[in-house]
């Protein structure tokens, strides 16, 4: 079975870009996916103080560039995309719920409410209560996701996620394995269903291929 590892947090637009594409991939190589939620702060502590500070303090040239790149891609991928006041969101209950969603293989449906409420409706999704509303509209109990999102060792899970990734080689998010072959960022998912295609026993053919197959 071809396994592609993700590693995302609903803090990031370039997660949710790459959240839908990775399912796409998947869909289209026979390849199953591992969610594998981080906390980007977290991350950044570890490998790049420097990054983290520039989250909070970035340039208005970089800023202005990145609000057009994040709406180019949205446009690209069929989602809207604004980046809320206040942006980047505390993420940590979010990702722990998602915790919770994995266990009763929901983590899509959660994914997808989380991200559109934060990055289309502008919901706090730091808060619980915002949580476990979208958690109970994909079919979660909200009793037992509020009690999985609090649980510590729920949070620790989150931060293991985070410092695996860290060992890996990772320095930022989303983050794709493919095997030990590491991809970063939305723009490497063409890479990543070339390297899926590759190790798969069906033909594959990449953009720019057809010509070599006569």
């Amino acid at each position: 079975m071809l396994v592609l590892d993700v590693y995302f947090d609903y803090s990031c637009p370039w997660s949710y870009l790459a959240f839908g594409r990775a399912r796409e991939t998947a869909m289209r190589t026979g390849a199953e996916i591992r969610w594998r939620p981080v906390l980007a702060d977290r991350i950044f502590e570890a490998v790049n103080p420097p990054r983290l500070a520039s989250r909070l303090a970035m340039d208005k040239r970089q800023a202005a560039y990145q609000e057009k790149d994040v709406s180019d891609w949205a446009r690209f991928c069929g989602v809207s995309i604004t980046l809320p006041e206040g942006w980047p969101v505390d993420s940590k209950l979010a990702l722990c719920g998602s915790i919770a969603a994995i266990g009763h293989d929901l983590i899509v449906p959660y994914s997808n409410a989380v991200f559109i409420a934060y990055f289309t409706e502008a919901q706090d999704i730091s808060q619980a209560a915002v949580l476990t509303e979208l958690a109970t509209s994909t079919g979660l109990d909200a009793k037992a996701f509020e009690m999985k999102m609090r649980d510590p060792k729920t949070l620790e899970q989150v931060l293991s996620n985070s410092s695996e990734l860290v060992d890996r080689g990772g320095f930022g998010i989303p983050t794709m394995f493919v095997g030990d072959d590491m991809y970063f960022g939305n723009h490497s998912m063409p890479l990543v269903e070339l390297a899926l295609g590759q190790a798969s026993e069906n033909t594959f053919i990449m953009p720019g291929e057809h010509g070599s197959l006569g």
